[in-house]
């Protein structure tokens, strides 16, 4: 008979540095995110048709190019991570961010002058393994804002995100209609270098002391830090990567579907049905904490993440666009409380001076699920159709509930 994990206990005290107004910090935060974000859902939504223009005509060729710019950024975001995550925990939370905003920038701005596929792909890479700025800002909040309230500032700054990805495609499609594919890189570019910019004058960090910082490795600093604790923290990279991959592969096979269902409008309701997800994933991120707090994160996450299921498993089953609009908003409604649940258990289970290096680690774990998503999804649906594709990741939530189950706790508060 397994046992059910054990409710974590109370941390052991660290001394407590003297936070900035973080507050303050959150709110500048949550508009550099919001303008990085939004700088990069300006440009990459249209990585197909710039190829298109740098001369990949052949359907074939063509979702081969745009698979492989995707899956080359994922892959070295998921590789650079935790390296990253080492030099912010030595050097600075704030200065990762600001890092990270700048090559994402300077990367977007290349994008512009791509010659062909082989510069896209290149760049894509080197996007991948110098940006990474949401794990950046969630390891700067988790570290600077009082333990109790944790995990409502993930979900203000998971809004940032959700928000931003769902105005980004808007915006970008007006802006390459009137000034061309190459100017929306570079406008993206200069929307993060504005990011950068704001972070960089406006964020306060106070670093935790290298002295407090318990001696030895990251692994050392969490066997030190209780039982048990190292195991929950595994499991909850595991969660954060079978979340992403659920969330990730719904994208493409949504729009696939949607050719099926009603070819002569599926770009109309595909905007539509995008910009739901995005809004309702952001008012969920921002309202999910009091029912934190009532019922527990890990209770919530289960619950949410069964809702998470049911959104992908309508998208698979439904045959009306009308079907297709609802599933994604409420797909997005019960991804928003997930996702920064997950992410607030994760801030509360890691000692201070080594969150900056684990939370890389979680951007790894969102890596992978952002590179095999749409792998897995798009080579189900070439065999078996869309609809089956949905189906199997509503079925892969299953098995996120059954790991948050089973191996995660409720962490101390």
């Amino acid at each position: 008979m397994t046992a059910h994990p054990q409710p974590a206990p109370p941390p052991e005290p660290e001394p407590e540095p003297r936070l900035p107004d973080w507050r303050r910090n959150l709110a500048v935060l949550w508009v550099a995110q919001f303008t990085a974000i939004l700088g990069f859902a300006f440009a990459f939504p249209f990585l197909p048709l710039y190829l298109k223009d740098l001369g990949v005509h052949r359907q074939d060729q063509l979702a081969f190019f745009s698979g492989l710019a995707g899956g080359a950024s994922g892959l070295a975001l998921m590789v650079a991570s935790p390296l990253w995550g080492i030099v912010a925990d030595r050097y600075g939370r704030k200065s990762m961010l600001v890092r990270a905003m700048i090559g994402g920038a300077v990367t977007l701005t290349l994008l512009g002058f791509a010659r062909g596929p082989g510069d896209v792909i290149v760049l894509r890479f080197l996007q991948g393994a110098s940006s990474g700025t949401v794990g950046a800002a969630t390891a700067l909040v988790a570290t600077g804002t009082p333990r109790a309230r944790v995990g409502w500032a993930l979900g203000v700054l998971t809004s940032a995100v959700a928000v931003g990805s769902a105005m980004g495609p808007f915006l970008g499609g007006i802006a390459a209609g009137q000034l061309g594919l190459r100017a929306v890189f570079w406008v993206g570019g200069g929307m993060l270098a504005l990011a950068a910019l704001g972070a960089a004058l406006l964020i306060r960090e106070t670093m935790v002391p290298r002295s407090t910082a318990k001696a030895g490795t990251a692994l050392t600093t969490l066997r030190q830090s209780g039982p048990h604790a190292l195991a929950a923290i595994g499991a909850l990279l595991i969660c954060q990567a079978i979340l992403q991959t659920a969330y990730s592969g719904f994208s493409p096979l949504l729009v696939l579907k949607l050719l099926t269902v009603i070819p002569s409008g599926a770009a109309t309701i595909t905007g539509v049905a995008f910009g739901i997800s995005g809004l309702s994933s952001a008012a969920a991120a921002v309202l999910y904490a009091p029912f934190a707090r009532r019922l527990g994160y890990r209770r919530l996450a289960v619950v949410t993440a069964l809702g998470v299921g049911a959104g992908l498993a309508l998208a698979g089953l439904g045959t009306m666009a009308w079907t297709m609009v609802l599933s994604a908003g409420f797909l997005g409604l019960m991804f928003g409380a997930t996702s920064p649940a997950l992410s607030a258990m994760l801030g509360l289970e890691v000692p201070a001076s080594i969150q900056a290096r684990i939370f890389g680690f979680s951007s790894s774990a969102t890596a992978l699920g952002f590179a095999l998503g749409p792998l897995g999804g798009g080579s189900i649906a070439a065999r078996w159709g869309p609809s089956t594709g949905l189906l199997c990741l509503a079925g892969a939530t299953l098995l996120l509930a059954a790991v948050l189950v089973a191996r995660v706790r409720e962490p101390a508060r």
